[in-house]
């Protein structure tokens, strides 16, 4: 064994292999998933091959971690795979040589062994099925006695959680029809596998598998996982080898072959009219009967300001009105005394109501839906429309947290060891940028909010008008030729935050209104991009201010301190190249000028991190190393809302 941080070095990889470190996500649209790295090593808990929703999407469970496969050959053993282990080191030390990778239309590995032998390995999630598909197909020369095997590790643990050796763990699999079912604990899904080759049942416990990407980041990163036996296949003549997983409840698909579901998904697949529009899928999943959208691979859930603001790329710039329409009128049952829930939490316990801006990012995205959806019943627009009255109601009277409109018409809110805006990190009680008075994307917000209840109740528009007015007015920081952050800050009138942060950007772009204009909005787009803009999104502050941090990691500790403290979020970048379009004007030659500027630095820089997606956040110094989340729906959706706004 040896320590190694991938089989080569950067600058001689394959030209046909991306970076080996880079993150691959097959998702089943009921919130589980697969995912792993180009090179086949799992660095993090959440790298599973089968990661089950057990209520869609939520009570997520990790029940097959991955597997060992070695070809048996007269060469000796040759392992196509390798595992990471404590304190860094990869075992086997001698695998097969890794010669192309490919995401699409679903993860494909090619390697060589032996300079004889070619295995060709692909990995399949079906949609709307907890399972995984494997194919294996080998070329070799012609001799006999060619055996692929491969060993499956198991856990059966929540997602976000590690697992380790003990004597409960049930390795007993029980068979029936050539299926074999493990249910590992009590009260944890079984898990089913098919396969065209043989079992033995050999039952042993792997230690101290290490998840890297756990390690950096301050948490549990040592994994036991248990290894019940090996599933072997002659290749001699036969050179397609198959293996399938399926959680309780979905072992029906398991009748199935990898042809027949390779080409059901491959035909699904093909139908979406870009590569972004395909990425886009893996974020809409089912919620109850209706549909929601998971903020983000591998541990986020479904939250509020996330899905309504990823839904106006993922669904509507798409042209998904159906699943739009789902979603909106789903999470329309949720509103309640103005507010919708900030997120539902995973184990299913009841939903969190603290965010400002999650009902005001559903009034806007509603109002998009019905101007985009022709034909939406009377019922579900007056549906629509009541949950969007219930807001406002909310809102100009007062709810929770000290949410209400106060007497400049403008939003007041907050409240101490409370986060209610977007940035929202949190340390126990102290809440890193609390942000409590009246922010200005939450004005924006607001405003906006009031023009689309005034195109249904006239009522709305004279607040609107009035609360322009105020915000024109005490908004404009002269001295930075930008807008204040926050007024009145702490609810004591006339004390102002200063801070350059891009919340300012909502009031010029990302919103169907602006709030100011000519002049003043240019200074606004300059001050931004001279200090907040790098080619993976905007800053969220200005480098040399209080408190800014260039570096995202360490500890959650650190990570919460650096979140929205300089740190980059690529979603930003669409509300910013809109402004710029509204400032300089939306023409041809400036669209393409936009893209060549803008969206093209901005795939590019994340494109070897999360293959055919876009990551959550970056470092906010050069060079801008993508965190956080490698798949991202709001990151996603304003990448694909920005691809439209270019090309139209």
């Amino acid at each position: 064994m040896k320590h190694l941080q991938h089989e080569y070095p950067t600058s001689t990889l394959p030209e046909t292999l991306p970076p080996l470190e880079a993150e691959w996500l097959e998702a089943d649209g009921l919130g589980g998933f697969a995912s792993g790295t180009v090179s086949g090593i799992r660095t993090r808990c959440y790298h599973a091959l089968l990661l089950t929703a057990a209520v869609p999407p939520g009570g997520r469970m990790v029940l097959v971690n991955g597997f060992d496969a070695v070809l048996e050959t007269a060469h000796g053993i040759l392992p196509l795979t390798a595992q990471c282990y404590a304190p860094g080191v990869i075992a086997p030390d001698h695998s097969a040589t890794l010669v192309k990778f490919t995401s699409t239309p679903w993860p494909t590995w090619t390697f060589q062994a032996e300079g004889c032998y070619e295995v060709v390995q692909e990995l399949l999630t079906p949609r709307d099925s907890s399972a995984v598909f494997l194919r294996w197909s080998v070329k070799h020369p012609d001799e006999n006695g060619i055996r692929l095997l491969v060993r499956p590790f198991f856990s059966g643990r929540d997602f976000h959680s590690t697992h380790r050796e003990n004597g409960s763990f049930c390795f007993d699999p029980v068979e029936s029809d050539g299926i074999y079912r493990w249910t590992p604990y009590q009260r944890v899904p079984s898990t089913s596998v098919k396969s065209n080759g043989s079992y033995t049942h050999e039952p042993h416990w792997y230690r101290n598998f290490l998840c890297t990407e756990e390690r950096s980041r301050g948490l549990n990163h040592l994994e036991d996982l248990a290894a019940p036996g090996v599933f072997a296949f002659d290749i001699s003549s036969n050179s397609i080898a198959e293996m399938a997983f399926a959680a309780s409840g979905h072992e029906s698909i398991l009748q199935n072959s990898f042809e027949e579901i390779s080409q059901r998904e491959g035909k699904r697949r093909a139908a979406f009219p870009s590569s972004l529009c395909q990425a886009a899928d893996a974020y809409l999943v089912r919620r109850g009967k209706g549909s929601t959208i998971i903020a983000g691979y591998p541990w986020f859930g479904d939250w509020g300001r996330d899905t309504f603001i990823a839904m106006r790329g993922l669904c509507l710039a798409t042209g998904r009105l159906d699943e739009a329409r789902s979603i909106l009128l789903e999470w329309a049952n949720s509103v309640y005394a103005g507010l919708l829930p900030n997120r539902f939490a995973d184990d299913g316990t009841s939903p969190e109501y603290n965010s400002v801006d999650a009902a005001l990012w559903y009034i806007i995205t509603a109002q998009e839906f019905l101007q985009s959806a022709k034909d939406v019943d009377e019922h579900d627009t007056q549906k629509l429309k009541s949950a969007i009255e219930s807001i406002l109601e909310g809102y100009s009277q007062g709810t929770s947290f000290r949410i209400k409109m106060d007497d400049d018409f403008l939003l007041a809110c907050g409240v101490p060891g409370m986060q209610l805006t977007w940035m929202d990190a949190r340390i126990d009680c102290d809440v890193v940028t609390p942000r409590i008075g009246k922010p200005v994307e939450v004005q924006a917000l607001w405003l906006n909010a009031l023009s689309v209840g005034a195109t249904f109740n006239k009522h709305w528009a004279a607040y609107r008008d009035k609360g322009m007015v105020s915000f024109q007015a005490k908004f404009w920081n002269q001295d930075a030729a930008a807008l204040f952050d926050v007024i009145d800050v702490d609810h004591q009138p006339g004390v102002n935050d200063g801070s350059i942060r891009p919340n300012q950007v909502f009031a010029i772009g990302g919103l169907p209104i602006s709030l100011i204009e000519g002049a003043r909005a240019k200074q606004v787009l300059e001050t931004v991009e001279r200090q907040l803009l790098t080619p993976a999104g905007l800053r969220t502050l200005a480098p040399g201010s209080q408190g800014y941090v260039g570096c995202y990691g360490g500890d959650a500790w650190h990570r919460d301190h650096a979140y929205h403290q300089g740190t980059v979020w690529p979603w930003l970048m669409g509300p910013y190249v809109q402004a710029w379009l509204r400032i300089h004007g939306n023409t041809d030659a400036l669209r393409k000028e936009a893209r060549t500027r803008f969206l093209d630095p901005l795939m590019k820089h994340y494109s070897s991190a999360s293959l055919g997606h876009i990551s959550e956040i970056a470092d906010a110094d050069e060079p801008h190393t993508p965190k956080g989340a490698p798949f991202q729906a709001w990151s996603m959706g304003e990448l694909i809302r920005l691809e439209k706004l270019l090309t139209n």
